[in-house]
């Protein structure tokens, strides 16, 4: 991304890690948790995005965009895994590490070599709800997109870091 759009981006990239947020501590110590109980932790980080965003990206982004931070958040096996889910998903496009690959909590979280694997995964808010106003629930394409994301989840679970 331009650097022009995201200005401050340097500095709260340097701030972050010294930024103290309960948030932040409760999700360290339950992947910690997790960890320590099942010898690795699966982190799905899930956000949502409107599905065109002339701002900050040309055309309408894929429906379901699965970050690793280009495989390093995560071992190989689960970005397969994850792939291979989305990629079947009938009636939602998607995508591995493009213009989405992985935000703080994915980059910071994910260190394989640790058992910690973590994948983002955005979605466009066209694959549950109507993005005009007055911004309807799809309940149709959302119950897919649950269906989907159970499948995913499976998966993730199914998977072990070295297979």
């Amino acid at each position: 991304m331009p650097q022009a759009m995201f200005p401050r981006l340097p500095k709260l990239r340097r701030a972050a890690p010294s930024i103290s947020f309960p948030t932040m501590r409760t999700l360290a110590a339950e992947i910690e948790r997790v960890r320590a109980r099942h010898g690795h932790a699966i982190l799905l980080d899930g956000h949502s995005i409107r599905s065109e965003v002339p701002r900050f990206f040309a055309g309408r982004l894929p429906d379901l965009n699965l970050g690793t931070a280009d495989g390093a958040s995560c071992a190989p096996a689960f970005q397969h895994a994850a792939a291979l889910v989305l990629a079947g998903a009938a009636g939602f496009s998607s995508i591995v590490n493009g213009r989405f690959k992985g935000g703080y909590v994915t980059r910071h979280y994910g260190v394989p070599a640790r058992g910690v694997h973590a994948l983002q995964l955005e979605t466009a808010q066209a694959c549950y709800m109507d993005e005009s106003p007055p911004y309807p629930w799809d309940a149709k394409r959302a119950a897919l997109l649950a269906t989907l994301l159970e499948r995913l989840v499976e998966a993730l679970l199914g998977t072990h870091p070295g297979h």
